[in-house]
């Protein structure tokens, strides 16, 4: 099946209902699916071979997700915070796209050889094709098997990946988990996550073929997704860890009297911050998903009854489980493998692995990794209890994941590394209410020399930017490794202790 398809059932099958915008500027199914046909008519018209979505999320941005769709070229949205160099290096993978982009992010699409149009530019290009664009258009021949979306993911190096979405995979992922126009005609949600990141792309699609309208929040903060729900009657919503702490924290008005079910995930939940959520707002549903760029989203489930019932319970057993990623959906398999690939049984700690036709385990540089039997080693490391409820122990790699978003600590240690007095250098993930994991870095100074770590602070920040930037920087003698050098990273969070 095409992404194309979920647009045109929502079209056919409820047309006249908004699918996006605020209450002043609502967009309808078929709506949509007339500036989608003719976005794909822009791209085809300059001949783009993708579309690049540089920019916040705004209006622009479903449409152009679906225009790609139509127009037979992947949608690849890139983190428009990136440092030029890095933006860059994503940039030159896609030569002949047609990016939409503003600010700061233009000049490096530019820079890079690539046309650009800034999101208002977009719309304008789409409303005058749109004009002599017939609605039932043909757009040809499409391939459920080529790429539809390209999302870039940071590994154990610092060279992002870019995760390969086919369309079969992000249909299969909708038609398993989401029942065709089941949200009730006023029903809104509220998408705050960033636009490059797979929670938006997924979002947008469950709420289209489910029927429900859609608000892409630009930036995010408590007050403002607070004034926001009550504002436009929000329904749902998703958020990140981080997101929901602030909101919960917010020293003014938390009313949410029109919010039903909030979904969170992309990174640890504090069990202190979800239980006063949930005491906050005993009549909101909850529901932890998990899942993985290279699993098109969510692959498991803590649903609201679960929620309550691990809150309210006395076994311990059963109130860990509001630590849990919940129960596996089920059109997901998932195994728990030892180091040799061997099944663990249930409360071993092991390899989490899942198969799956939603699941893509595709890159862009090394093709597909996923083994013989349809298997994707997800590089969790979790188990799954009696029950049948998964636990996620932590990364397999070294991967530290802040507020949502996925750090890899080698990008950073090399910028400490480029100072004159640092001989040796480990940042790691130290657990945070906040922001799930906050960044902390060790270094060790060369002999004869001192360093000073807001300098070192003030270098990263520079370099890169400020989700990035350690939050502490300690001095230590020598770091904890093997007569071979490798470090033992086991080690070094007690360094923290007695720094």
């Amino acid at each position: 099946m095409h992404l194309t398809m979920l647009l045109d059932m929502a079209a056919e099958g409820f047309g006249d209902r908004p699918v996006a915008g605020t209450a002043d500027d609502l967009t309808t199914a078929e709506g949509l699916r007339d500036r989608a046909r003719a976005g794909a008519a822009v791209l085809r018209g300059r001949g783009a071979a993708a579309l690049l979505y540089v920019t916040t999320a705004g209006p622009a941005y479903q449409p152009a997700l679906f225009a790609a769709a139509y127009a037979g070229v992947p949608f690849v949205p890139l983190n428009y915070r990136l440092g030029a160099e890095q933006l860059t290096d994503l940039l030159r993978r896609h030569p002949g796209a047609l990016a939409i982009a503003e600010g700061p992010a233009a000049d490096t699409v530019r820079a890079a050889g690539l046309k650009s149009l800034t999101p208002a530019e977009w719309l304008e290009a789409v409303k005058e094709e749109s004009a002599k664009t017939r609605s039932d258009e043909e757009s040809g021949e499409l391939d459920p098997d080529e790429p539809a979306v390209i999302i870039y993911t940071s590994g154990t190096t610092s060279a992002p990946k870019g995760v390969i979405l086919r369309h079969m995979n992000l249909t299969s992922y909708i038609l398993g988990t989401v029942e065709f126009m089941s949200a009730d005609e006023n029903d809104t949600s509220l998408l705050s996550v960033p636009p490059y990141h797979i929670a938006g792309v997924a979002s947008i699609l469950s709420s289209v073929y489910a029927g429900r309208r859609t608000i892409m929040l630009g930036q995010f903060d408590a007050a403002t997704w607070l004034e926001t729900v009550r504002a436009e009657g929000v329904t749902n919503a998703f958020v990140v860890p981080t997101m929901l702490a602030r909101i919960v924290r917010h020293e003014g008005d938390r009313s949410v009297p029109s919010l039903r079910a909030l979904a969170y995930g992309a990174a640890p939940m504090p069990a202190r911050v979800i239980a006063d959520a949930l005491r906050l707002w005993p009549r909101v549903d909850f529901a932890n998903a998990y899942g993985l760029t290279e699993t098109s989203s969510t692959i498991a489930i803590l649903g609201p009854e679960d929620h309550r019932a691990a809150l309210e319970s006395d076994d311990p057993a059963v109130r860990a489980r509001l630590g849990s990623a919940g129960r596996v959906i089920p059109t997901v398999d998932v195994q728990i493998l030892d180091g040799s690939g061997a099944p663990l049984p249930a409360g071993t700690v092991g390899r989490i692995c899942v198969r799956g036709e939603q699941v893509s385990g595709e890159y862009d540089t090394k093709g597909s990794v996923v083994d013989s039997s349809g298997f994707f080693d997800t590089r969790d490391e979790g188990y799954l209890d009696g029950d049948g409820f998964l636990f996620i122990g932590g990364r397999a790699d070294d991967t530290i994941i802040r507020g949502g978003e996925n750090i890899a600590p080698a990008e950073i240690e090399a910028v400490l590394l480029e100072d004159a007095a640092v001989g040796d250098a480990v940042v790691i993930g130290v657990p945070d209410d906040e922001w799930g994991q906050r960044l902390e870095a060790v270094v060790v100074p060369v002999e004869g020399t001192e360093v000073n770590p807001d300098s070192l602070r003030e270098l990263v920040r520079s370099r890169l930017r400020g989700s990035k930037t350690p939050d502490r920087i300690h001095v230590v003698d020598s770091l904890p490794r093997t007569d071979t050098g490798k470090l033992i990273r086991r080690h070094v969070p007690a360094l923290l202790e007695n720094s």
